[in-house]
């Protein structure tokens, strides 16, 4: 599959869409980031990471996915204006990822294959 095609099923612009809208409102709502959290207030007033962990409580409470586009605006800000003392990207291969909770697709068809080995004669 191209990049493109997986990108139809696996990406969402319209979460994307909904991420930019609610930073435009919180321009005129807020002020400039530069200004609440970025190099002209360097003691960040804000606290993202605080703000982020709240809202995605309150998605776990209520199921409204609008708080999903929150912590995704929240972790973003983070990201562009880290507060973290020790911040920094560096890109990590799978055996220091955390995984994901539970069993993916790939996972379940590899057992599958196994125990159809293990099954023959």
């Amino acid at each position: 599959m191209t990049p493109e095609e997986i990108l139809k099923t696996e990406f969402s612009l319209d979460f994307i869409e909904k991420m930019k809208n609610r930073m435009i409102a919180s321009f005129y709502k807020y002020g400039p980031l530069a200004q609440n959290v970025g190099r002209e207030n360097p003691k960040d007033n804000t606290g993202e990471i605080a703000s982020l962990k709240k809202r995605l409580e309150l998605y776990e409470e209520t199921g409204n996915t609008e708080w999903l586009v929150d912590v995704a605006n929240f972790a973003m800000i983070e990201f562009m204006f880290p507060q973290h003392s020790n911040a920094h990207f560096r890109a990590t291969d799978s055996d220091e990822s955390p995984g994901v909770e539970g069993l993916t697709i790939r996972e379940i068809e590899e057992l599958n294959l196994e125990n159809e080995i293990l099954r023959q004669p």
